[in-house]
């Protein structure tokens, strides 16, 4: 009896320090944003900025049109460069002193660059902002209307066996409207925007977009996964999915806190925070002007939303070992399309390595990661699993599931120790490097990585441009500029 009430005593405290710990770290991000905009805000007003004279040379952006679009899918709880509100117009409707301090455009979090400004690194990358919660299938289809324009169509029979509406948000213009397998796009996908490329590409080949009936796989001409959730995590059951069937939550855990949160954020729809940062559920209508208080209450309960019993259509069941085995089931390795990967790694012998140079959001995670073990009298999760591989990880993902899709079949694979060793590339294989890193090493804050953060990205971005091509090496912009120079110079 003493040692079941200590045992479910430190959970409690577990669960305590966790929740605390990503509030607070949502709250930072959250305030900051807010912080950075109020004051550029009042800076602006005191000191307004000259206007700026741009002076174009030659046809340098017909070129930068002319490069295949690199486009960066972020994770779980991510975002993009989102719709540009004006908060103090909304502010002012009940808070009149706002209107004084003059108007401010933002963005997702304030312009808060989710890849650490890594977008700045290229002349022309794309950052769509997706749902930050919804599932994978929505957010592929979401991620080809952010692309080719047009409302997002979620599909007839998923929509209905889901629960939400079949159509979303319209895409005025498509970023990329000219997007088929003559001008093809590179994805970098981070966390569970890897899997979300994949399931995209797989449903071009599948031709699953009505109005696009000539769709393929050759649409992507290659994926980088950066850190990227290929098969599945256990960090998903420490949050609380059931390992029983990889869908289902315990009664009382870190996801349903989330539930709980996401629910009310969305239930409330207050418009500027929601233009703040928004979880992407508009699609099942939760707001209190559509549902009222009835309608809080059957998402509460789960018999409706998101996280309904029925469906569970949100990110987290698909990370689940189970759920990730279901998905790739259906998602091939292409033969025409270039696969690389960085899988991250911050497992460390204990006492002090296992926490040493850890985000404090994943120190916890990390250790416990590491020790977790596959309950015993339930079924594992496929054939041939072994706790131990399983052991090694970055705090949110195990780093045996971050190298190549590996269940239910392992795709061809190499892994690369020297860039040398596997140039020139083949399509179809997944190459894949082992990176001494957390899982938001790469994202966020660029100053955590220092050096290493301009490696990878300068290398991610390099290999788009230099090495994988279908047919012939694109030339840079500006460096086409210096060779027109030198030649009028000859």
């Amino acid at each position: 009896m003493i040692p079941l009430l200590l045992t479910s005593a430190l959970q409690l405290a577990e669960l305590l320090v966790s929740s605390v710990v990503h509030i607070l770290f949502g709250l930072y991000l959250f305030s900051s944003a807010i912080a950075g905009d109020l004051t550029q805000t009042f800076l602006e007003s005191i000191f307004k900025p000259k206007p700026i004279v741009e002076v174009k040379q030659g046809n340098t952006t017909t070129q930068v049109n002319d490069l295949t679009p690199i486009v960066l899918v972020h994770g779980i709880f991510g975002f993009g460069k989102g719709v540009s509100v004006n908060i103090f117009y909304l502010l002012s409707l009940s808070c009149k002193w706002c209107v004084n301090w003059g108007f401010v455009i933002l963005q997702r979090l304030g312009g808060l660059s989710y890849f650490a400004g890594a977008e700045k690194k290229d002349e022309r990358v794309l950052v769509p902002d997706l749902g930050s919660l919804t599932s994978v299938h929505d957010r592929a289809r979401e991620l080809f209307y952010y692309l080719k324009g047009g409302r997002v169509d979620y599909g007839e029979d998923h929509s209905k066996a889901c629960g939400h509406s079949q159509f979303g948000r319209f895409y005025d213009k498509g970023e990329y409207q000219e997007w088929d397998e003559d001008h093809p796009i590179h994805f970098v996908g981070h966390s569970a925007g890897a899997q979300v490329v994949r399931v995209l590409q797989q449903m071009l080949a599948d031709e699953m977009f009505d109005g696009h009936e000539n769709t393929n796989e050759n649409w992507v001409l290659s994926l980088t996964s950066l850190s990227g959730a290929l098969n599945g995590s256990t960090r998903t059951y420490l949050d609380g999915i059931q390992p029983e069937d990889g869908k289902s939550l315990k009664p009382i855990c870190l996801l349903q806190i989330c539930r709980f949160g996401s629910i009310i954020y969305d239930w409330l729809d207050i418009s500027w925070l929601k233009s703040y940062y928004n979880f992407g559920f508009d699609h099942f209508n939760m707001s209190w002007k559509k549902t009222g208080l009835r309608g809080l209450v059957d998402c509460l309960l789960g018999n409706a939303g998101p996280f309904a019993s029925s469906s569970g259509d949100w990110i987290l069941p698909d990370l689940s070992i189970q759920e990730t085995m279901k998905l790739n089931a259906n998602l091939k390795t292409f033969p025409n399309t270039f696969y690389f990967s960085y899988a991250t790694k911050r497992t460390r012998k204990p006492p002090l390595g296992g926490v040493m140079g850890i985000h404090p959001l994943l120190s916890i995670r990390v250790l416990q990661m590491s020790q977790w073990r596959y309950p015993r009298g339930i079924p594992l999760p496929y054939k041939g699993y072994i706790d131990e591989d399983w052991q090694d990880n970055d705090g949110a993902l195990n780093t045996v599931s971050m190298t190549h899709p590996r269940i239910p079949v392992e795709h061809s694979n190499l892994v690369v120790r020297s860039d040398s060793d596997c140039l020139p590339l083949q399509p179809g294989i997944w190459y894949y490097k082992i990176v001494e890193a957390d899982h938001i090493m790469f994202i966020l804050n660029r100053e955590r990585a220092g050096v290493e953060f301009d490696l990878i990205y300068d290398d991610i971005f390099e290999r788009c441009r230099k090495h994988v091509f279908r047919q012939s090496p694109q030339t840079m912009p500006n460096k086409a500029q210096r060779k027109l120079g030198g030649d009028k110079e000859e």
